[in-house]
C-alpha cells in the first residue's frame, strides 16, 4: 500500500458565510499538510487534495463531522507522493462554473451508481453524453459516447443542437467526477428533456467500483499524475501521438511555457522533441527541461502553504490554533 492518499470529492451544501469558511478550511489543511485545489463557493464545496494517508483520514473526518458536509463521498486513490506542487483555498461564485440557471438541490437528472451505469449502458435506447473539456475526451471516453468540442461546460448551450435528435432517448451524462454532471443533467432537464440520469461518482468511482469496463484510454485528471487508468476489464487506446500518430494515451503539457497545450505524446516522440508539439515549441528559448513526466508546476521559489490564508484578524495565525476555535 502506498503512503500517501489523493481525494476527489464535491458536495451541494449552502454555506452562509464562504469568505469566513475559506480562512477556517485552509486551515485545517495547513494543520494536516495537505495539498491540492478546495474551491468553497455558496452552494458547497469541491475540492482534490493529496496528504499522507492518516492526514487525509482525519481530513475527511473533519468535514464529515460538520452537519453541512456530513454526507460527502470521497473517491480515494494511492499515491507515492504529493500529485500536488501547491494549496489553494479559493471562495467562488459557483463550485464548478457553468452560469447554468438551474439548482442541483432542487433538480437534477437520476444518479446511477457504477453497477446500475454498467448494466444500463448498452441498452439500445441509451445514449452516453460526455459532458468534459475535448482535451479531457480526447485521451479517454465511454465506448459510443458523444463528445463536444467545448473548452469548459460553459459552452454546453452551444452545443444542445447536438443532440436535440435524442430527446425520446435516455441521456446518461458522466465526467470525471460527477460534478458537472450535476448541473449538466439539470440543464438537460431544464432544456425538455425528460429521461435524464448521471453516473454518480464520474468515471474515477466507475473505474474503483466496477472495473472501469468499456472506458477507452485513461481519464485526465487535475494533478501532477495527468492521466490514470481506469478499464482494468477491456482496456483500449484511443488516442494517438500528435507528432508521429501511433497510438498512445500519455497525455503532457507542452514544455514550451508559451504553449503548453495539453497534448498526447508516445515516449520516443517525447524523448525526441523534447516534449514539445511542434517544432517551433522545440526551439523556444524559455523551453522548460522535459523530465518525461509532461507535468509543469508553476515556479515556486516564493510560495509557501501559508500563502493565501489570512485569518480574520487580518494576521497570520499561529498554525496550533485549532479549526474549531
Amino acid at each position: 500500500m502506498k503512503p500517501f492518499r489523493v481525494l476527489l470529492y464535491y458536495i451541494y451544501s449552502p454555506i452562509e458565510n464562504p469568505d469566513q469558511y475559506r480562512e477556517e478550511h485552509h486551515l485545517l489543511c495547513l494543520q494536516l499538510n495537505l495539498l491540492g485545489r478546495v474551491i468553497v463557493a455558496p452552494e458547497g464545496l469541491n475540492g482534490t487534495v493529496s496528504g499522507l494517508a492518516a492526514d487525509c483520514d482525519a481530513y475527511m473526518a473533519t468535514l464529515r463531522a460538520d452537519p453541512r458536509f456530513a454526507s460527502t463521498e470521497f473517491k480515494i486513490d494511492e499515491s507515492d507522493g504529493h500529485t500536488f506542487q501547491k494549496l489553494h483555498v479559493r471562495v467562488k461564485p459557483e463550485i464548478v462554473h457553468s452560469d447554468f440557471p438551474v439548482d442541483p438541490l432542487r433538480q437534477t437528472g437520476i444518479h446511477l451508481e457504477p453497477d446500475e451505469f454498467r448494466k444500463l449502458k448498452d441498452d439500445p435506447d441509451v445514449v452516453l453524453v460526455d459532458m468534459r473539456s475535448n482535451y479531457e475526451h480526447a485521451v479517454g471516453k465511454f465506448k459510443g459516447a458523444i463528445t463536444f468540442d467545448m473548452e469548459n461546460l460553459r459552452e454546453l448551450p452551444e452545443h444542445m443542437h447536438e443532440i436535440e435528435h435524442l430527446r425520446d432517448k435516455k441521456i446518461i451524462t458522466y465526467c470525471t467526477g460527477g460534478i458537472k454532471c450535476e448541473k449538466a443533467s439539470a440543464y438537460l432537464l431544464s432544456q425538455g428533456f425528460e429521461n435524464v440520469y448521471q453516473l454518480h461518482g464520474g468515471i474515477i468511482k466507475y473505474g474503483m467500483e466496477a472495473g472501469g469496463e468499456d472506458f477507452d484510454g485513461e481519464c485526465y485528471v487535475f494533478d501532477n499524475r495527468v492521466t490514470v487508468p481506469v478499464n482494468q476489464i477491456n482496456p483500449a487506446v484511443v488516442s494517438t501521438c500528435y507528432r508521429c500518430g501511433t497510438p498512445t494515451s500519455r497525455m503532457i503539457n507542452c514544455a514550451s511555457p508559451a504553449c503548453n497545450n495539453h497534448i498526447t505524446l508516445c515516449d520516443t516522440c517525447g524523448t525526441d522533441h523534447n516534449g514539445t508539439c511542434s517544432d517551433d515549441c522545440k526551439h523556444d528559448p524559455n523551453l522548460r527541461a522535459y523530465d518525461g513526466t509532461g507535468y509543469y508546476g508553476k515556479q515556486t521559489q516564493s510560495y509557501s502553504p501559508m500563502q493565501g490564508y489570512v485569518s480574520r484578524r487580518g494576521q497570520r495565525a499561529d498554525l496550533s490554533t485549532s479549526i474549531e476555535q
